[in-house]
C-alpha cells in the first residue's frame, strides 16, 4: 500500500479501517479518531509522521478526552490538538479565493503572497497543490465564469467583459480562447462557427461519445443510444459545427475507451474544461482521487477549503460533462452509498467495481 495514499474510510466500529488509516497516514483521517501508542504514552492523529507502532501496542479513541481520560498524552510532533499544517493551508488559500472573487480586478502574485504571510514561490506552490490552478488561472477562471453569465443574460461583449474584472478587453481576448473555448462573440452565439469534432465508440458500458474542441476533449458522454449522446452534445453547443472525427480521432476514442476498461493503465488526455472557478477546483479535487478509491462530497468540500459548500460540491459533479476523464464517479455519500450520476448509479457501480478490481 502506498504510505501517502488517501482512501475514504468507512464508518462502524472495526477497527481494521482506522488502522489501515494510521498505515497510510491518511490526512483525510484527521478528526475522525486519534490514536494511541501503549510504549511511548502519547496520542496522535492518523495522518501523523512518527515511526509506525506496532498493531498491538495500538488503540483508537473517538475523542481528545477520550485517549487524555485513558491516560496518554498529545504527541508534540503532530500535535493533535492544534489544527494540521494540511488545515490550515487550506483554510487560508479558501480566504484567498474569497479576496480573489472579490476583488474588482486581478491581483498580483506578490499581494496576495504577502497577504498569506508566504514568499511569493511558496504560495504559488501551496495554492496550485490545493486547487489545481494557479492563482492567476484561478482569477481568470473566476472572471470568465462571470463573463460567461453576463453574455449568457444579453449584455455586449464590452460590457461583460469590464463588468467581469478585466481591465482591458485586450488582456480578457488574450485568454479568451483558454476560458471560453471559443472568442466571447462566438459564446454569445451559441458557439457559432466554432468547430467540434466528435465521434461515438462502444464500450462495456454501453454507447460513447467523445468530443474535442481545438483546445482538447470536452465532452466524454454515456448513454443508452448513439442518438441521445449528439443530442446531448448538440445542447451543449447548440451552434457550433459538429464534425466527424476522421481515423485519428478514432484513437483518441480508443484511449477513453481504455479508461473504462483498464483504469489502472491510465491516459493522461488533453482537456478543455469549461465551467466557473468552483467547478475547475472541484473538478481538480476529483482528478486527484486514486484509481480504486473513493470520497465523499463533504471530503471534497473539505479538501477544496469550503467544508458548507457540500451541496455545491455535488451540483459541480453533477455538471461535468467529461465522464471518467474527471472521475466524479469515485464520490459517493458519507456512508459509503452510490449517489445520483449524471450517467446512471448502475454505471457508477461498474466504474468503481472494475477500478476496485485492478487496485
Amino acid at each position: 500500500m502506498n504510505a501517502r495514499k488517501q482512501m475514504r474510510l468507512p464508518t462502524g466500529n472495526d477497527s481494521d479501517w482506522r488502522w489501515q488509516g494510521v498505515v497510510a497516514r491518511d490526512p483525510s483521517a484527521d478528526g475522525k479518531f486519534f490514536y494511541s501508542v501503549k510504549t511511548t504514552g502519547v496520542y496522535c492523529r492518523p495522518s501523523c509522521a512518527s515511526r509506525l507502532a506496532k498493531r498491538e501496542n495500538v488503540a483508537f479513541h473517538k475523542t481528545q478526552a477520550d485517549a487524555e481520560a485513558a491516560g496518554f498524552r498529545a504527541c508534540k510532533r503532530c500535535k493533535p490538538g492544534k489544527p494540521s499544517l494540511s488545515e490550515s493551508q487550506v483554510a487560508l488559500i479558501a480566504n484567498v479565493c474569497r479576496q480573489i472573487e472579490e476583488a474588482e480586478s486581478s491581483l498580483s502574485l506578490a499581494t496576495l503572497a504577502r497577504g498569506a504571510r508566504m514568499s511569493p514561490y511558496h504560495f504559488h506552490r501551496v495554492f496550485k497543490t490545493i486547487t489545481g490552478l494557479t492563482p492567476k488561472q484561478y482569477g481568470v477562471a473566476h472572471r470568465a465564469g462571470r463573463v460567461r453569465s453576463q453574455l449568457t443574460r444579453g449584455r455586449t461583449v464590452t460590457e461583460a467583459i469590464f463588468d467581469a474584472g478585466f481591465n482591458s478587453g485586450g488582456r480578457f481576448y488574450e485568454t479568451s480562447h483558454e476560458c471560453l473555448g471559443m472568442t466571447p462573440s462566438a459564446f454569445r452565439a451559441g458557439g457559432e462557427n466554432t468547430n467540434i469534432w466528435f465521434a461515438i465508440g462502444q464500450s462495456s458500458l454501453g454507447p460513447m461519445l467523445v468530443a474535442k474542441s481545438a483546445k482538447g476533449v470536452c465532452a466524454i458522454l454515456l448513454g443508452a443510444d448513439p442518438e441521445s449522446l449528439v443530442r446531448d452534445l448538440q445542447d451543449q453547443f447548440p451552434k457550433a459545427n459538429l464534425l466527424g472525427g476522421d481515423k485519428d480521432f478514432e484513437k483518441l476514442v480508443s484511449k477513453v475507451v481504455g479508461l473504462i476498461e483498464a483504469p489502472r493503465t491510465g491516459v493522461d488526455l488533453p482537456l478543455d474544461i469549461r465551467g466557473t472557478a468552483f467547478q475547475q477546483r472541484v473538478w481538480s479535487a476529483l482528478r486527484k482521487i486514486p484509481v480504486g478509491t473513493t470520497a465523499s462530497y463533504t471530503d471534497i468540500a473539505r479538501r477544496i477549503g469550503s467544508p458548507k459548500s457540500v451541496r455545491a460540491v455535488a451540483q459541480a459533479c453533477g455538471a461535468n460533462s467529461i465522464a471518467v476523464a474527471i472521475p466524479c464517479h469515485r464520490v459517493v455519500r458519507t456512508d459509503g452509498g452510490l449517489s445520483g450520476y449524471r450517467w446512471g448509479v448502475e454505471r457508477k457501480r461498474a466504474l468503481l467495481e472494475r477500478e476496485t478490481a485492478a487496485r
